[in-house]
């Protein structure tokens, strides 16, 4: 019983010190984050994609995806504006299964947090010095943020962390924009809460410190579908949920409202290739009601370079070991069909 300290892992500045940014690097992602900033703000028009496999598990098939992206971005960029997904830790509320790069850099091998840490930070600093991108990942834990608060363009707190108050704290600190997902009860007021929260400045402590936050105004929500009673996965991207959102937005005193669509998950059932059908549904929702085209600021979609999924250990090159993602052939066409409806 008890826990078990088995070594000090490297301070977030130590393993910043091991694997810098260049200055290029740097200046790389501000001016990205600028534009996403501004695309929540209602300043730059252009569609946010959030794209990218379910888990970041293969440093080698996670780069090739995203330099195929970084071909396409140059196609679309007056309309589409393209955040790959490099989601480092995946939450298994039961234990089992697959926890992400951060636990397992060796999906097939055992845990090792250190070289998790290190192998992270690499992959987020490959994508940026290979293909210009500043990505996206998910804070499933709060004081492991700032291995990667240099590097990153976008970060989402997940459906089952979005009540908890660190979560929330830390949010408000952060320096680019933050999707709350609504919880898998589906509870909207619960994601507004934590919006609100974490537009606001706080004090609290992190990591053994005393900190004092200013609020993160670019704070926002996703839609992610929800589970009913019954355990059956539920959508909440029809029209009448995003007018709903916006009546919620309207009844709060918010900064920069918007709204991400996550296509996966409840949403589509986990099917990712239902994923196309439910951004032209909702593409279609803007174009009727002006209130939604201004909420909706893009969409979170899960693709990799192989269609579906397999186990750990079959060993087949870019295809997820997690959720199911939408292959690359489709993923083009989905996004070149989206070009066309913007």
């Amino acid at each position: 019983m008890g826990m078990n300290f088995e070594r000090r892992l490297a301070l977030p500045a130590e393993v910043k010190e091991m694997y810098p940014l260049t200055g290029k690097m740097s200046e790389a992602i501000t001016e990205r984050n600028t534009v996403i900033k501004r695309i929540f703000e209602g300043k730059d028009k252009r569609l946010l994609l959030i794209i990218g496999p379910c888990s970041a598990d293969n440093e080698d098939s996670v780069i090739d995806y995203i330099s195929r992206l970084r071909k396409l971005q140059d196609k679309v960029e007056d309309k589409i504006f393209l955040v790959p997904r490099i989601y480092t830790n995946k939450p298994r509320t039961t234990g089992a299964g697959y926890k992400g790069m951060l636990h397992q850099p060796n999906p097939e091998g055992k845990p090792d947090m250190f070289a998790g840490i290190i192998a992270t930070r690499r992959l987020h600093m490959r994508a940026v010095a290979e293909t210009g991108f500043s990505c996206a990942d998910e804070m499933l834990y709060p004081e492991n943020y700032q291995y990667l608060d240099d590097l990153l363009g976008y970060v989402a707190v997940g459906a089952r962390s979005v009540e908890d108050q660190q979560h929330r704290l830390v949010a408000s600190g952060i320096s680019v924009p933050v999707g709350m997902k609504n919880p898998t009860s589906g509870d909207y007021s619960i994601m507004m809460n934590a919006i609100m929260a974490a537009q606001h400045p706080h004090t609290f402590i992190y990591r053994g410190w005393e900190v004092h936050t200013d609020g993160n105004d670019h704070t926002h929500a996703i839609l992610r579908g929800y589970t009913n009673k019954h355990g059956q996965p539920q959508p909440n991207y029809h029209y009448e949920d995003l007018q709903r959102l916006c009546d919620d937005y309207a009844r709060g005193e918010f900064k920069n409202p918007g709204v991400i669509i996550d296509t996966n998950h409840g949403n589509s059932g986990k099917n990712p290739f239902e994923q196309p059908r439910i951004i032209r549904e909702v593409l279609y929702a803007c174009k009727h009601n002006d209130d939604i085209r201004s909420l909706v600021k893009g969409f979170m979609t899960e693709s990799y370079i192989e269609d579906g999924n397999q186990k750990i250990g079959e060993g087949v090159y870019g295809k997820s070991i997690t959720d199911a993602c939408l292959g690359w052939e489709k993923t083009e066409k989905l996004i070149y069909d989206i070009g066309d409806l913007l």
